[in-house]
């Protein structure tokens, strides 16, 4: 029987300047909360997440969520820094050149930056391996379902994690699937991922961002 894990696809460190998550607690915070796998997504740079998988290489997925001219991208087993601000085909020419798994983060999320407009995403479909169709930032549930149906749609597979910028959301949404330990292992376990968790309260995270904000202050 494959071993089933859980993995958290959508995680920031400290490299992002929005998150406070210092890469020494990953791992004890991933144990605490039977997290097997975390993809380490930074902003635009990918140089914590290549220290925490040295740290712990069979735990952690080196990735980055990376702006595009219109939209962000997010993708799995990124190995060299790519310049943000690229055209969005610039940009998958770069990550399918070394490899990676390329997915969308929160693709249908108006609240929040990198958001894309439909015909721009449909323009990039026959070139994506996956929409993330579940992301815990997000506001309501409406924007996660319209990813879902999108992926659906268009024989897409689905990525799922917390965003988590703070420790205590690391963990709280990912998916449940069978082990791998590169891009095509986990090409094929996300055929049959399922969801796990749930969003995180947005009072919750406007209150610790108040709080880290007062404390930098001091």
């Amino acid at each position: 029987m494959p071993q089933l894990i859980n993995v958290d696809f959508h995680c920031h460190t400290a490299a992002s300047e929005d998150s406070d998550i210092q890469i020494r607690n990953l791992i004890d915070e991933c144990d605490r909360k039977g997290i097997q796998k975390l993809a380490i997504t930074d902003h635009n740079r990918i140089d914590a997440a290549l220290e925490a998988e040295r740290r712990w290489p069979s735990r952690i997925i080196p990735g980055l969520e990376i702006m595009t001219s219109l939209g962000e991208l997010i993708a799995y087993y990124v190995r060299e820094p790519i310049e943000p601000g690229l055209t969005p085909f610039e940009t998958i020419n770069a990550l399918k050149a070394q490899g990676a798994l390329i997915s969308v983060s929160h693709p249908f999320d108006r609240w929040r930056n990198g958001g894309w407009k439909t015909p721009c995403l449909l323009e990039i479909v026959p070139y994506l391996d996956a929409i993330e169709i579940f992301n815990a930032h997000c506001v309501s549930d409406l924007p996660n379902r319209k990813a879902h149906i999108f992926a659906r749609n268009h024989q897409l597979l689905g990525t799922a994690g917390s965003d988590a910028h703070s420790n205590y959301e690391i963990g709280v949404a990912g998916l449940t699937l069978e082990d791998f330990h590169d891009s095509a292992g986990l090409r094929m376990a996300l055929r049959f991922g399922t969801i796990y968790g749930h969003r995180t309260s947005i009072v919750t995270r406007m209150i610790k961002r108040m709080r880290r904000s007062f404390l930098s202050k001091k």
